[in-house]
């Protein structure tokens, strides 16, 4: 039981790592669009968290959950659960932006309430039947 503890501990800093690296582009990229290309908050928000979704399935399926699974079920069930978060996050950052909210709090703020939903989402819905079976996780065993 406690190697089981500690190997979702594991899973957690890695999915914790791989999302600052997935925050950092979704920084950069809201700030280039917000600030150099001028778009509104929604627009630069919209594409900056496509663009972090994208790099963090990518490399939490690989690296953290270690996932054979079926690549296109698996970012059908993620795109499942950006249909719910992104309107809500959009609507309640545009609400925060109208009201003279810094829309880099409003950022910072959303991107924590992403992390921790999807980390349960993904662990326990997305990846739940599939943990540890990529030719990664056999290479350990062996």
């Amino acid at each position: 039981m406690k190697a089981e503890k500690r190997a979702e501990a594991w899973r957690a800093l890695k999915f914790l790592l791989i999302s600052i690296s997935a925050g950092a582009i979704q920084i950069a990229s809201f700030t280039l669009l917000k600030e150099a290309l001028g778009l509104v908050y929604w627009q630069s928000y919209l594409i900056s968290l496509v663009l972090s979704v994208l790099w963090n399935f990518t490399f939490n399926r690989r690296y953290t959950f270690r996932s054979a699974a079926n690549i296109p079920r698996a970012m059908a069930l993620v795109a499942l659960f950006y249909a719910v978060f992104t309107p809500l996050s959009t609507w309640w950052g545009h609400a925060l932006d109208r009201a003279g909210v810094n829309n880099y709090l409003i950022e910072g703020g959303t991107m924590i309430v992403n992390f921790i939903t999807e980390f349960v989402y993904q662990r326990f819905v997305v990846f739940r039947r599939s943990l540890d079976t990529n030719d990664l996780a056999r290479k350990k065993t062996e």
